[in-house]
């Protein structure tokens, strides 16, 4: 392939640009600020459902609260209803009024250990509560700083994405002193090796891969015309020569 020295030599240039344009698109794709972003997300997922396990706890307390006071209730009135039927006098049998004694002294065991069950339940409660306002506040707490986070990530994507943008007009500038053919090999090379695909040849050394050349190739590459263009025997990138060259 032929192109002039002045074509080959701005495929150094356009190199640059889209090592740099590499570079940017990496950093994009991995930005401390994004991954904060997505730790804080996750977390701030995490105590979200901490909170609804903490206000679904509280509800079914509440409702165990409720069942123990029915409980309590529901025996204090029976036990009520017998101390007055005990003491209006309408049952004058003994054995009935022993009966009636020893249900009125059960009654009274059975609603001291509902009162404690109770009792149990509403410290729980109170726990629960206490553990659905911690939850909240570390909630809200991710949620602010999730804010930051995100603030910071915009103007972190925002300054990448402006250098992005200089690069790439400096780039498309170059494009215009390439020919079509030359840039054409030159983006085949790039898309088939993943990477850089031209660099200068300077003392007898790609600086693509850091190769030195064997005297035989070296010697064709001196012996090529200023308009062939030549690859490297080992990565197969344009080797463009100039005045660095020292050829």
């Amino acid at each position: 392939m032929k192109a002039t020295p002045q074509a080959q030599a701005a495929l150094l240039e356009l190199a640059a640009c889209d090592t740099e344009l590499d570079r940017i698109a990496h950093r994009l794709a991995t930005l401390p600020e994004q991954q904060r972003c997505r730790d804080l997300e996750g977390q701030a997922e995490t105590a979200a459902e901490r909170v609804v396990r903490a206000n679904t706890r509280v509800t079914d307390l509440e409702r165990a609260v409720r069942k123990a006071e029915a409980e309590v209730e529901k025996v204090r009135a029976r036990a009520q209803r017998d101390a007055t039927l005990l003491n209006s006098g309408q049952i004058v049998a003994t054995k009935q009024l022993t009966d009636l004694e020893h249900e009125i002294a059960t009654l009274g065991r059975r609603q001291a250990e509902l009162e404690d069950a109770e009792l149990e339940v509403l410290e729980l409660l109170e726990e629960a509560q206490a553990e659905v306002g911690a939850a909240e506040v570390a909630q809200q707490q991710l949620r602010d700083s999730l804010v930051v986070a995100q603030q910071d990530a915009a103007t972190a994507t925002a300054a990448a994405k402006a250098e992005q943008e200089q690069w790439q007009q400096r780039r498309d500038g170059v494009l215009s002193g390439i020919p079509a053919d030359l840039l054409d090999l030159y983006q085949k090379i790039r898309r088939d090796t993943g990477g850089n695909a031209a660099g200068l040849v300077r003392y007898g050394r790609c600086e693509v891969c850091q190769m030195e050349l064997a005297t035989a190739d070296l010697s064709e590459v001196r012996a090529a015309p200023a308009d062939e263009v030549v690859r490297c025997p080992e990565c197969r990138s344009i080797m463009v020569r100039t005045e660095e060259s020292g050829l």
